[in-house]
């Protein structure tokens, strides 16, 4: 069952991967990072995990779905008459597939937050684009909010905060029919007021909806740094809900003072073929850290490429081999060999 969110809500959350893997189960560790498994056997999306530590709901694998295994149901399907001999296409079949996938089964759920993986203007996430436009259009008014994610960069040559791929982007979004009603700006430093006038003005969205995203010590202090900034005071209202229950952050802001207030702290050292992309070992790390808050200290993790025993290995054995044939040379020589 789904536990209740901070203001009382029960929330799933869904992702929609454009790429034409069928999961991620085979896909490198250095590309994509761990495949997540579900309870129920999924190999899924890694961000999977983070749905599950944030909302305390367990991810299944109806819960991520890609469209390489949308492709591979939807000939499967036509094969077997179930299309009554009509033209398969983009639209309606793999937008409806998408759609379907988002809105089914959701009764005891009252928010679904669905995340489209890729960027705007992805060729292959065009149909995905394109689902949940409709998919806006198919509920009834008031009952399906757009949210988007961008990244506002620093520029240290101009000193400056840039507004321009947010604008960029936004326009790229408006053009296939979706207009965001919040935007999740992502930085590195607060934005300047002047700035956000400026992206409310050029993206057509509320002034109070335009939403920092600053970068913060710990993934754990993201749902306390988004409260702040009036990211859950937005949504509700993009829903028109005005009686919200306010949120219970006590919890969260428990977990938030361990991290930055340990009693001690341990090394560990973590040995990996895939040590250069850390998401590769994400439940482990993940783990660890879960287990140095419930015990209040800090843990710093090391992490150790195998190869270095690897080549550390074979120089041994390389020294080994000639001081045994050194060795062989003396003994001949001395019994006139």
């Amino acid at each position: 069952m789904a536990q209740s969110c901070k203001r009382g809500y029960k929330v799933r959350l869904r992702k929609l991967d454009p790429y034409l893997n069928v999961d991620p189960g085979t896909m490198s560790p250095t590309q994509h990072g761990e495949v997540f498994v579900t309870d129920d056997g999924a190999e899924t999306d890694l961000d999977l995990g983070h749905y599950e530590r944030f909302t305390g709901r367990a991810a299944n694998k109806r819960d991520n779905i890609t469209t390489g295994r949308i492709y591979s149901d939807i000939p499967a399907k036509e094969r077997k008459g179930e299309y009554l001999g009509a033209t398969v296409q983009v639209i309606p079949h793999v937008t409806d597939a998408i759609k379907n996938f988002v809105i089914e089964g959701n009764d005891e759920f009252d928010f679904v937050l669905v995340e489209v993986g890729g960027t705007v203007g992805d060729i292959e996430g065009l149909p995905f684009f394109e689902a949940i436009r409709q998919l806006g259009n198919d509920l009834p008014r008031g009952h399906a909010c757009y949210l988007h994610l961008t990244l506002m960069p620093y520029i240290p040559s101009a000193g400056e905060l840039k507004t321009k791929p947010t604008q960029h982007s936004v326009r790229e979004l408006r053009s296939i029919g979706i207009a965001p009603d919040v935007l999740l700006v992502r930085c590195d430093r607060p934005i300047p007021e002047g700035e956000k006038k400026k992206l409310s003005l050029f993206c057509n969205v509320r002034e109070s909806a335009v939403i920092q995203g600053l970068d913060v010590a710990s993934i754990y202090d993201v749902p306390l740094a988004y409260h702040k900034e009036g990211l859950d005071r937005e949504i509700p209202a993009a829903f028109g809900i005005t009686d919200a229950p306010a949120p219970d952050l006590k919890a969260r802001e428990d977990v938030s003072a361990r991290l930055h207030n340990p009693e001690g702290e341990v090394n560990i050292a973590i040995v990996g073929k895939y040590t250069g992309l850390k998401d590769a070992y994400k439940s482990l790390s993940e783990a660890l850290a879960h287990g140095g808050i419930a015990n209040k200290v800090k843990v710093n993790l090391q992490w150790i490429d195998s190869e270095v025993f690897r080549a550390r290995r074979s120089g041994a054995l390389s020294r080994a081999c000639a001081w045994h044939s050194g060795a062989r040379r003396v003994r001949r020589a001395r019994l006139g060999r």
